[in-house]
């Protein structure tokens, strides 16, 4: 998915996704095993839907933490790669 094909989600359809809890979603952001959340406003943020669905995938097929954490460091390069294209 290109960066002019990005979709936003909010947090309950976050959850929807994921299966996680929100305490659960945020915890995970901080261990660096979920992608983080982009600012739309002072107290409004998304997620680029195709993260989400990225690191599904990569649960279902088994990857270790630490293959998440790599799959989530790469997510964020190409979100700032896309971001000047």
């Amino acid at each position: 998915m290109s960066a002019n094909e990005a979709k936003l989600i909010r947090i309950k359809d976050v959850i929807a996704i994921s299966g996680l809890k929100r305490s659960t979603l945020y915890a995970n952001i901080s261990k660096g095993t979920f992608p983080s959340q982009i600012k739309l406003g002072e107290r409004c943020s998304a997620w680029v839907e195709s993260e989400i669905l990225a690191v599904n995938q990569a649960r279902i097929a088994g990857k270790s933490e630490q293959d998440i954490k790599e799959l989530i460091t790469q997510l964020k390069n190409q979100r700032q790669q896309n971001c000047f294209q």
